[in-house]
């Protein structure tokens, strides 16, 4: 059954003000009241879990600034797309954890990227601890298991290492995602007890789907039909769609919301998240943007209502203080 409030969730921790999986970041989440946080991992060459949004880091460190790393530059085929950058996977835990964070999105984010290389890069067992002193919950997200796993790296295998390492295998406050449902898949066989959930784009198919079934993978779409959430009611407990995907804009823009896959998934049990909350412009539906620059805060409260009352289990935000205000009321 849907909660009485969203479980508030610091996307990366508070990336509107600080640069995204930095310590800084993290703990102002906490600070402004969230339930949980959020850190997406990727491995180090020697399989430490580090925290980044992506294996490149070449947007997201200060590692092309650094002489010592100059030569790791490469090109990789991440998931179907070709990348020139640096690569965590070709990096030691020692070496990554010298690196300095940096704003993704600087043009839309200064004030972020003000506090560019004040923060070490952080490996999930740092933001495992932050959690644990911080008294929130951790809804972790697996990137790239199929990519990784022809690197040679056993992604399920990483992230119960770590966690039963720090206590956390078992915690209440845990939560999965990833949009590769077949890493979950390996985890539940694995023995997690924590909710699974999987994560939905707005158009596509996972990654992990395509290698192995090729044209008839399972697209994100079907998984909303009423057929696709029985079979996720069987593997998971929860969905977290696009946002797109819950407000459902017509051909003309004008909001449908709530989906009514929604309505679907609580009556088989599934637990329904969304990602992400964020105020400014360029990441509102165009019937909700305001005046002014993509950078611009736009009428979000209108957007955010919808969600609201959508009876939604979990949302996602950016600038946690906002969404702690908005949907903690």
């Amino acid at each position: 059954m849907p909660v009485e409030r969203p479980l508030i969730i610091g996307h990366r921790g508070a990336p509107g003000y600080l640069p995204e999986h930095s310590r800084s970041s993290y703990e102002r989440a906490i600070a402004a009241g969230v339930d949980a946080i959020e850190p997406d991992v990727v491995p180090s060459r020697d399989g430490v879990l580090i925290v980044r949004h992506e294996n490149e880091i070449g947007s997201t460190t200060d590692v092309l600034t650094r002489a010592e790393f100059a030569d790791r530059r490469r090109e990789a085929l991440v998931d179907g797309e070709l990348l020139d950058g640096w690569f965590t996977e070709d990096f030691t835990w020692a070496e990554l954890r010298t690196l300095r964070c940096r704003e993704r999105i600087p043009a839309l984010r200064p004030a972020s990227a003000a506090h560019d290389d004040e923060d070490s890069v952080l490996s999930l067992r740092d933001v495992l601890d932050l959690a644990r002193a911080g008294g929130v919950g951790v809804v972790l997200e697996i990137k790239h298991a199929a990519f990784f796993a022809r690197a040679g790296f056993d992604m399920a295998a990483l992230v119960e290492r770590e966690l039963r390492d720090a206590a956390w295998w078992d915690d209440p406050g845990l939560v999965i995602e990833s949009f590769e449902p077949l890493v979950l898949q390996r985890l539940r066989e694995r023995g997690i007890q924590a909710p699974l959930v999987q994560l939905i784009e707005a158009e596509g198919a996972p990654w992990d789907l395509r290698e192995r079934d090729g044209a008839d993978a399972a697209s994100y779409a079907s998984m909303l039909t009423p057929a696709g959430l029985d079979v996720l009611a069987r593997e998971v407990d929860g969905i977290s769609p696009d946002k797109r995907l819950i407000l459902a804009p017509d051909a003309a823009g004008v909001v449908r919301a709530p989906a009514p896959f929604v309505a679907g998934a609580h009556e088989r049990g599934l637990r329904v998240f969304t990602w992400t909350c964020r105020p400014e412009n360029a990441f509102l539906l165009p019937v909700f943007q305001g005046t002014g620059g993509p950078a611009e805060f736009g009428g979000y409260e209108r957007e955010w209502a919808v969600l609201r009352d959508s009876a939604l289990d979990g949302v996602f935000v950016d600038h946690p203080d906002l969404g702690v205000a908005f949907f903690g009321a």
